[in-house]
């Protein structure tokens, strides 16, 4: 299998088949993302190279492969008739293949529309991960992440109704001390307005050669200590009225919360507040990432 520039995928894609079909992000301007900062530029691998790579990983793996994710930023954009080819070709070649999975961002989903997501779950799309961030419209143009919440809900509700699995991330303290509450508030209102699937939850850690740890340094950028996200967090969750399973399974994290909304609620809420009894000593310290 050939692999071009930065290759990330979900902690929750960690036993799939990595094959790229796309490379880089075509929006690439989101200021806390380090990934393709470096000048690489997005482009669709042709099809036979994509095609190509799968023969190997059988070869390689076998018949016997159960799960895929194609990664870069937002393979999503990649052309429908294209992308189709690859998820139906993936699953004559791995004929117990249960989920075919990529990234997308809510700006490239709304282009495509419900009726090519509904192609690519005939095709055998299964899953796609989306980072929503926020619900803040403020915060979302600071972050420049080149969408509305509007257009969020649209994009997640048509994911939803073409029956293709959503996966959607969420960045505690992405707004900063100065916006703390209304990203909780506005960040339930959009998750409740979709009820995706799944709801993950990362922390904002400034990363190397984005434009918001600039940010932090000079101080136009409050960060949140520990305790404050925990707080943010708890407002969140106190918010939601959705049925998806909640979990925050990543090194940024301050504590592990997952269970099933609504059902474990009053769990998470409580272990929020026993969290929040505790020392800031007792967290993890203040990093800057790099990658």
């Amino acid at each position: 299998m050939r692999y071009e520039g930065p290759i990330y995928r979900p902690p929750s894609e960690a036993d799939s088949l990595l094959i790229q079909a796309t490379v880089g992000c075509p929006h690439n301007r989101c200021t806390f993302c380090m990934v393709y900062k470096d000048g690489i530029r997005f482009k669709v691998r042709p099809l036979e190279d994509i095609k190509a790579d799968l023969r190997v990983a059988r070869k390689v793996y076998g018949p016997g492969v159960k799960t895929l994710f194609l990664p870069a930023g937002n393979t999503i954009a990649m052309p429908t008739a294209a992308l189709c080819a690859v998820c139906r070709y993936a699953r004559e070649v791995f004929p117990v293949l249960g989920r075919i999975t990529v990234y997308g961002s809510s700006q490239f989903i709304h282009q495509k529309g419900l009726k090519d997501l509904e192609k690519l779950r005939k095709a055998g799309l299964s899953r796609i991960h989306v980072g929503l961030e926020t619900g803040d419209d403020v915060i979302l143009e600071r972050i420049h992440k080149g969408t509305r919440s509007d257009q969020q809900v649209t994009a997640g509700r048509w994911v939803m109704a073409a029956g293709i699995q959503l996966s959607v991330y969420v960045i505690l303290g992405i707004g900063g001390k100065e916006r703390s509450d209304s990203h909780a508030a506005q960040t339930a209102r959009v998750l409740n307005a979709i009820d995706p699937d799944f709801i993950r939850l990362r922390t904002f850690v400034p990363k190397v050669n984005t434009p918001l740890l600039e940010d932090v340094r000079s101080g136009a950028f409050t960060m949140l200590g520990p305790h404050e996200v925990l707080r943010e967090t708890r407002r969140l969750i106190e918010n939601l009225t959705v049925s998806s399973q909640l979990t925050s399974d990543h090194y940024t994290n301050y504590i592990n919360l997952d269970g099933k909304l609504p059902d474990t609620k009053p769990a998470l809420l409580r272990k929020l507040d026993e969290a929040l009894q505790r020392g800031k000593e007792s967290f993890r310290p203040f990093f800057i990432g790099d990658q």
